[in-house]
């Protein structure tokens, strides 16, 4: 291997390149704040992302301009990943960026394109161009090893999925060598025992596996992502993992004997917040949508911890049978409660379902609605979940909202989709034990309120005695000399003195 800074120049430049959703996007805008201050801006940073996420951002989000005006530094760069522009989404999210994903992997590898360009030198204008001397993209794009190393790059890879769920899909081969995989799809199946990933044998089951093994097929376009990440993982320079040694750190002996380099630096939102003051970023929203904080107002009229938050992000979607059940579930367990119900989220819907076109609905909701609850399109979740009033948080359990959930302390009854949300859900009711498992394929109103009122009345001080103590060893984490601080040093300083080897 080559020293990497006898090649280049002495003045960093990192690209980071996340996948054009509002996880990862959110996830890496706060990375990138990060590494500017923390290197007080000796490092230059380009953000690069699709036009259509960068539109919305600059509609609905402060970050950018922010980020720009306060680091010269600091620059976006956009391309096109060839799908129709869209502002806010649709029920088809999912499928769109696994599209998205193989458009913007098929430029990477493009000779002459101009995300090529912006990888190696930081734009594609060649007044602009500077050499880049780091990489930092998600790992889903599998195919940045080759890329990177075609263009002399160091690469880290930014895993925004959760570890636990990171370290089920790179056992997916193990899975299938095991005869784990694939397996039939039948009710009475799915709670067998899944033996072939380490460290998870005495609580994963079939149902926890991320939704593509259900069906799995060697040839469907998710399961070759997915494949190839596992294959490239242990080629790249580096793993930065969004989470925290007291949390997952019994699956990082298994991740570190495929790549021995890894970066523990979260909860990343709460390190951004503890690094730098308070005051200059509580204002500061990475949204695509735009936010209604009137919901803020709502729940400083609401008694502590009677408030349940219900939200499935920004990629889930639901039927408009499952949004019955979930609002009859969620009246009849007499539960205060904020919904978030995102543009777009309801599959088939004819017309948008908000608090002013109600005429439609049941009189027991509408009545029940106006009484106790708030629906809302988006909603500034970590300050949702930091106000004093939320006691529990009905998630689709992706890792960004698990995570801020885990922060503030609040328990969770998790409903999940896809990707690491399913064996994050597992994670949560049976090793952490900070909240209830709800069978995505078993959303009635019954189930809906029965796991709202163990949460919120006859377990709450259970749940809430092990959610605290979560909480604060987060703090921890990301207090000065802890865990994720001194990992976070680590970071900043590799990227500064350009120790990466290619």
């Amino acid at each position: 291997m080559e020293d990497f800074v006898t090649k280049k120049t002495t003045t960093p430049h990192v690209v980071i390149f996340p996948l054009p959703i509002q996880g990862p996007v959110n996830c890496m805008l706060k990375l990138a704040h990060l590494i500017l201050s923390l290197s007080r801006a000796t490092v230059s940073v380009t953000f690069l992302t699709t036009t259509s996420i960068h539109n919305r951002l600059v509609r609905h989000s402060n970050a950018a301009a922010r980020l720009v005006h306060s680091y010269p530094n600091f620059r976006f760069e956009t391309v096109s990943d060839g799908l129709v522009e869209h502002d806010d989404g649709d029920a088809q999210g999912a499928l769109k960026l696994v599209e998205s994903t193989i458009a913007l992997e098929r430029q990477a590898q493009e000779e002459g394109s101009k995300l090529r360009a912006v990888l190696g030198h930081g734009s594609a204008e060649p007044e602009l161009m500077t050499p880049v001397t780091c990489v930092l993209a998600d790992g889903f794009y599998g195919c940045m090893v080759d890329v990177a190393k075609e263009l002399r790059v160091p690469l880290v890879y930014i895993e925004t999925i959760s570890p636990c769920g990171l370290w089920t899909y790179l056992c997916v081969p193990n899975m299938v060598r095991a005869r784990d995989l694939p397996f039939q799809d039948d009710e009475e199946g799915l709670d067998a025992s899944i033996t072939s990933v380490p460290g998870m044998e005495t609580y994963l089951r079939r149902r926890d596996l991320p939704s593509f093994c259900h069906a799995y097929d060697p040839n469907n376009p998710v399961i070759q992502l997915v494949l190839k990440e596992a294959q490239e993982f242990p080629k790249a320079q580096g793993h930065i993992l969004n989470t925290f040694d007291e949390l997952e750190g019994d699956y990082f002996a298994h991740i570190r004997a495929l790549c021995p380099n890894l970066y523990n630096i979260g909860p990343l939102h709460l390190n951004l917040k503890s690094r730098i003051q308070q005051e200059t970023t509580k204002s500061i929203s990475n949204s695509l949508w735009q936010e209604d904080r009137s919901c803020l107002a709502w729940l400083d009229a609401q008694p502590p911890k009677s408030v349940l938050f219900v939200s499935i992000g920004s990629l889930a979607s639901m039927t408009k049978d499952q949004l019955m059940e979930i609002w009859h579930g969620l009246i009849n367990s007499k539960s205060r409660f904020l919904w978030v119900r995102r543009p777009g989220s309801i599959i088939n819907k004819d017309e948008d379902t908000s608090q002013d076109d109600l005429e439609m609905i049941p009189d027991d909701l509408v009545e029940g609605t106006k009484k106790r609850g708030c629906i809302v399109s988006w909603a500034p979740q970590e300050e949702v979940l930091a106000h004093g009033a939320i006691g529990g948080f009905l998630t689709h359990c992706g890792w960004n909202s698990t995570l801020e959930s885990i922060v503030e302390g609040v328990p969770m009854i998790c409903w999940p989709f896809y990707v690491d949300q399913q064996v994050n859900s597992r994670v949560v009711s049976e090793v952490w034990k900070i909240g209830l498992d709800m069978n995505k394929d078993n959303c009635t109103r019954v189930v809906v309120e029965e796991l709202i009122k163990e949460l919120m009345e006859t377990r709450r001080d259970e749940f809430s005695k092990r959610a605290d103590k979560m909480a604060k060893l987060a703090a921890q984490a990301v207090a000065e000399d802890g865990s994720s601080y001194n990992s976070l040093n680590h970071l900043i300083d590799d990227i500064v003195s350009m120790r990466f080897s290619i």
